[in-house]
């Protein structure tokens, strides 16, 4: 896997973008920011650095994934956010596309459903399909407190206890806070299976924790491959040279773009389907990490990025018109694999007809790898910057390694932004207030400013 810079720089697309000048300018800071993150590291700070070791946390979610795999045919995550995107990405992107749809011979793991929305139909729907005898309810939330994972837990075990009386823990495992939290609690009273996600490790970060790999060895995902892949890019993301740290280097282009000209809007594009929720995936990791009110001086930024996840070929019939001429106001991440795991071949069928004869013979996947290579051209033609990553294949260990250096480069993001990458007291304000319309103890004066608020006549257009 590489990062292709080339269309980044104003030598290509002019004043767009960054000159080696800048660069040279800016990165004594990222080598400090390198250095500070290296030593908060190794005084054990940010342990989603080391994630990749696994070690016997590894053995441990293999044997339980073994038994699993051999006894139920679904597993059925309820987690929102960090504890949902990332296991949704590892399935797109690391097993057969319609996964839950093939027959069950097609399938060497479990089929794995993410209902990550507390949306009635949806959730409904989801159990229709999930026979308690046949499903694992896999609980994600780290601090074992969260209401829409809570409500969807408590929903699902009305019936699993019907269904399976005194056995109904035999369907559960959590993946929650090592020592505290509700979860945490009933899993020691109730003797409920569970798996713990490291006390420093944030939701979004914890994609190479239980919170990924579980449901990815549920599902048949190679995760020793996976974590390789992670160990790879942790000897390149300390590096302090510009051209052998592609993480640094995206950040650093990245954030130059935003504060020196005014490109806020980072576009992500995959020219595959199996990486789109891999996008939607990093779509979380920027926007929660970076998008700040408060520097970690205390000064008022209101500072941030707004990540979009976009699809090739899809998008470019339906956004790639804005991006090329609309505004100077985007850069444009693609990732572009070089080889596809499965080949599907044009026929000829109307010799005379041109304009449909010139596909004769050719694969599905040098057209999608041709129009990914178009669209860059169409973007540097009008100016837009743009890099790619380039991948040699979609497998546990590139899909490893790309997730791993975008965790890294998020945090040195943040130390460009003087923001804490780790926090999201933006969220949190939002869980109050949920918290407190829902009548939970301990948020009555939140409910009482909520009423207040409500006092004042409304604005209703019908």
């Amino acid at each position: 896997m590489k990062l292709d810079i080339t269309r980044m720089m104003a030598e290509v697309v002019g004043k767009h973008g960054s000159s080696g000048e800048e660069i040279e300018k800016h990165w004594p800071r990222v080598q400090s920011i390198l250095q500070t993150l290296e030593a908060r590291r190794k005084a054990g700070e940010l342990p989603f650095y080391d994630l990749p070791d696994g070690g016997e946390f590894v053995e441990r979610i293999e044997e339980y994934a073994e038994k699993a795999r051999a006894k139920f045919r679904n597993v059925l995550v309820l987690g929102i956010g960090g504890s949902a995107l990332g296991p949704i990405a590892l399935r797109d992107a690391l097993k057969p596309a319609c996964w839950n749809e093939r027959p069950d011979e097609l399938r060497d793991g479990l089929r794995l459903f993410i209902p990550d929305n507390p949306d009635p139909e949806l959730f409904s729907a989801v159990m229709e399909i999930c026979d308690p005898a046949e499903t694992l309810y896999v609980v994600i939330t780290k601090s074992g407190g969260t209401a829409e994972t809570l409500a969807q837990f408590s929903a699902v075990l009305t019936g699993l206890k019907q269904a399976e009386g005194e056995g109904y823990g035999d369907h559960l495992l959590f993946i929650t806070d090592p020592a505290k939290g509700a979860l945490r609690q009933i899993a020691r009273e109730e003797g409920i299976q569970s798996f713990s996600i490291p006390q420093a490790v944030g939701g979004r970060f914890s994609v190479l924790s239980a919170v990924g790999l579980v449901p990815a060895a549920l599902v048949g995902i190679d995760i020793r491959a996976l974590l390789a892949g992670a160990a790879e890019q942790r000897e390149t993301v300390f590096r302090r040279e510009f051209d052998r740290n592609p993480s640094a280097a995206f950040a650093l282009l990245q954030y130059l773009a935003h504060v020196e000209r005014d490109q806020p809007i980072h576009v992500m594009m995959p020219y595959a389907n199996a990486l789109f929720r891999l996008a939607d995936w990093f779509r979380q990791l920027w926007a929660e990490s970076l998008g700040k009110k408060q520097s970690v001086t205390g000064e008022t930024v209101y500072s941030g990025p707004t990540p979009v996840a976009a699809l090739g070929a899809t998008d470019q019939h339906s956004q790639v018109q804005l991006y090329v001429e609309g505004p100077f106001d985007k850069t444009f991440t693609l990732l572009l694999p070089q080889k596809y795991r499965a080949s599907v071949k044009c026929g000829k069928h109307y010799p005379d007809l041109d304009s449909i004869d010139y596909l004769s013979g050719e694969d599905l996947g040098t057209l999608l790898k041709f129009e990914g290579q178009a669209t860059q051209r169409a973007l540097t033609a009008a100016h837009r910057p743009n890099m790619a990553f380039i991948i040699d294949e979609i497998s546990e260990r590139t899909v490893g390694g790309l997730m791993y250096l975008l965790e890294a480069a998020t945090l040195v993001a943040g130390g460009l932004y003087e923001v804490n990458p780790l926090d999201q007291p933006g969220v949190e304000a939002g869980k109050v207030a949920t918290y407190a319309l829902m009548g939970r103890s301990g948020y009555e004066s939140v409910k009482a400013e909520i009423d207040k608020e409500r006092e004042r006549p409304p604005r209703i257009l019908e």
